[in-house]
């Protein structure tokens, strides 16, 4: 697995995750077990009809339908299917680079951070640049209808970001891990600090953040 890239191995790492603490176990998402957050991941790259429902509240139906056909369906079978690579363009590495790494580095800690004592993980520099990287093009779209100027910090190397251009921002600072999952909006993350303006501060704390 070493020799793999970082949207790869966090696919393996989220179903031996899945397999190990079961469909019935709790995760970040609001009101979402472990087999319903398969479900979404499968629908997402293999489902082409319904996964439109995930971005446009409008068809949600169809996706809601189609997880829920996937839920009935033995757990096993279904983290066995997420694992395989499957007739999907997602099973490109170009593409599983671009549509992937962030999407399962937030949903592999979606579960781990949703047991007791977890803790976080100690990644080498190659994939904390990677997610540094993912963060920065997906933290512009994550941010910017909050309307305060926004810059990101990677607290161990002192390395910075703007998101959204302005004076007086609000710098988030943290390993690239904790602000990824705090811009993604969920509320488990360690050692993250927020600078600024305190009415600009208090604004993107009480953001709906996230897609």
């Amino acid at each position: 697995m070493s020799g793999t890239y970082l949207a790869r191995r966090e696919r393996e790492a989220l179903c031996d995750l899945a397999l190990e603490v079961g469909p019935d176990a709790p995760t970040l998402c609001e009101g979402w077990t472990v087999v319903d957050l398969v479900t979404h991941l499968l629908v997402r790259e293999r489902t082409p009809w319904a996964a439109p429902g995930i971005v446009f509240p409008a068809l949600s139906g169809l996706t809601d339908r189609a997880m829920d056909r996937l839920a009935r369906r033995d757990f096993d079978t279904l983290v066995r299917q997420l694992r395989g690579r499957g007739l999907t363009p997602m099973a490109l590495p170009p593409i599983d680079k671009l549509a992937n790494t962030m999407e399962y580095v937030v949903h592999h800690e979606d579960i781990r951070r949703a047991q007791p004592d977890w803790v976080p993980r100690t990644l080498d520099e190659r994939d904390l640049a990677t997610i540094w990287s993912g963060l920065r093009a997906a933290g512009k779209g994550l941010v910017k209808r909050i309307g305060v100027p926004v810059v990101i910090r990677r607290s161990d190397i002192d390395l910075r970001a703007v998101l959204v251009g302005g004076a007086d921002p609000v710098v988030v600072s943290g390993l690239p891990v904790e602000v990824t999952m705090f811009l993604f909006g969920r509320d488990r993350y360690r050692d993250l600090d927020l600078t600024g303006p305190d009415d600009a501060v208090a604004a993107l704390r009480q953001a709906k953040l996230g897609f």
